[in-house]
């Protein structure tokens, strides 16, 4: 029986199986997650003490800063960085202008360029899924369907695939379980080889008349595997 926990790994997976230009299952479950974050913490989530506690510690990374930005609720933004700011005052004052040694701002400042509260809630929630994806794919024989129908992993998600497997499945399934996840890449990076070297022969004036076939866009879509299709 789905579990509400289950529900958005089998919907990403099946609306991936379903039209293949959706890409990486992961991919989409990552940047709805994203979405959703962005939005609570420009909504409801805004005003919450605890939430708030949390955003004045960590910030927000450069992306997310951005990202909060377009999204064109520049109240919800300020309010948060009104707290953010005022905390920050008193955590990097070190003694005046050169009144101190540095170490307190330096110390501070460190803390914040390796931490945002956006990365560190999807962070934990996405690994809860790819763990979902590999219990699913344990116990749910129509969901080892799926995974063999996608279209692609990405690699950094296709690693984190794997080491999650090997943390969770038994010697034997983990054979059975990277051999299919394994059929599902090394199918799409052959296709994706082919369609690059064929894209650059068309630059060559020898393959000026032949068609592009689908190459058209191999430049774009290998970006996407090698390093993901995040941020949308």
């Amino acid at each position: 029986m789905e579990q509400i926990y289950t529900i958005p790994v089998n919907e990403a997976f099946e609306a991936c199986r379903d039209d293949k230009s959706c890409g990486c299952p992961f991919c989409r479950l990552y940047n709805k997650l994203e979405g959703d974050e962005l939005d609570l913490i420009l909504g409801a989530s805004m005003m919450e003490p605890d939430v708030r506690i949390k955003t004045n510690k960590q910030g927000f990374c450069r992306t997310h800063y951005d990202m909060m930005f377009v999204r064109k609720n520049r109240l919800g933004m300020a309010l948060t960085l009104e707290s953010h700011l005022d905390e920050l005052k008193k955590e990097i004052r070190d003694k005046g202008f050169g009144g101190g040694q540095g170490n307190k701002p330096i110390k501070r400042i460190s803390e914040l360029e390796g931490s945002c509260y956006v990365c560190g809630r999807i962070a934990f929630n996405f690994n809860n899924m790819v763990e979902t994806a590999v219990l699913l794919w344990e116990s749910d024989e129509e969901f080892v369907k799926k995974l063999k129908a996608q279209p692609y992993f990405c690699l950094p998600h296709y690693r984190m695939l794997l080491q999650m497997g090997q943390k969770r499945l038994s010697k034997k399934q983990m054979q059975e379980f990277s051999e299919q996840c394994a059929e599902v890449v090394e199918k799409y990076l052959d296709e994706l080889s082919g369609d690059v070297s064929w894209f650059c022969k068309k630059f060559d004036y020898r393959y000026d008349e032949e068609p592009w076939y689908n190459s058209k866009d191999s430049v774009e879509r290998s970006m996407k595997f090698l390093r993901s299709d995040l941020h949308k």
